[in-house]
């Protein structure tokens, strides 16, 4: 991966001390207890930047932001960057002038919060270097990546059960199936929570069981029936008519 044109801020922090440390004798690992805590050599600000793959870290003036020392990262964790044994606040970092010389000194943070930023800031650019080396070489050889294989196996089948997908469609289709009507005439089935309404049939008719309208039967010697029903319609209006003037004769007596 070619690296980048522009330089990216990773952390900036505000207090840092430097310290002259030791020659390292044995393969055990630095110790910040056998620096001089109480006398560091340069105080000021650290910041973190990258440019492509690398990672520098900067020791700057507080006030001028004038550099005081830098030490390139191109691995984390490894030579560049070692934590102390015995401390989370302090590391030995390698650093460079641009002429091939190089030296290792300590630093150490106040607050134990600012060495968990430092440490975290160089992980996770790390951690993106990685991911965008994977992604290039999945670029340039995109046949190399896993294939899904979704085919059966060597001696695999699958088993079907068949009679109960018919008993289910059977089921369905006779819970979907309406019952005939057995009438001559179809009424439609009443709405949810109503009440049937009864057809009610004239008089002089009977209703039968299919729905239709029947004359009612006459039955020999009852002529007179409706001889009789009909005079006694006449007689009733001829009664309303006759007492229609006395109902008038009441109201004018009653007005006098």
């Amino acid at each position: 991966m070619e690296d980048s044109g522009y330089e990216s801020v990773l952390c900036v922090k505000p207090e840092v001390h430097v310290y002259r440390i030791p020659p390292r004798a044995t393969n055990r690992g630095y110790r910040a207890a056998e620096w001089q805590l109480d006398q560091p050599s340069w105080s000021g600000r650290l910041r973190i930047t990258a440019k492509g793959q690398v990672a520098y870290i900067k020791l700057e003036d507080r006030t001028s932001g004038e550099l005081f020392a830098q030490a390139p990262v191109d691995q984390f964790p490894g030579i560049a960057v070692e934590s102390v044994t015995d401390s989370s606040r302090y590391f030995v970092i390698r650093i460079e002038d641009g002429n091939g010389r190089r030296a290792f000194i300590g630093i150490g943070f106040g607050d134990r919060g600012d060495a968990f930023d430092f440490n975290v800031a160089l992980q996770d650019h790390f951690k993106w270097v990685k991911q965008q080396c994977e992604f290039a070489k999945q670029a340039q050889n995109p046949d190399q990546g896993p294939k899904l294989d979704l085919g059966f196996k060597e001696g695999q089948t699958i088993k079907l059960n068949i009679a109960n997908m018919k008993k289910k469609e059977g089921a369905a289709g006779t819970s979907r199936a309406r019952p005939a009507s057995t009438g001559g005439l179809s009424l439609l089935p009443p709405p949810p929570g109503g009440k049937t309404s009864t057809l009610i049939p004239p008089p002089g008719e009977q209703l039968s069981f299919g729905g239709s309208l029947t004359q009612p039967a006459v039955v020999p010697g009852s002529d007179q029936l409706p001889a009789r029903l009909n005079q006694a319609r006449a007689g009733s209006s001829s009664d309303l008519s006759t007492e229609l003037p006395h109902l008038g004769q009441r109201k004018e007596d009653e007005a006098l």
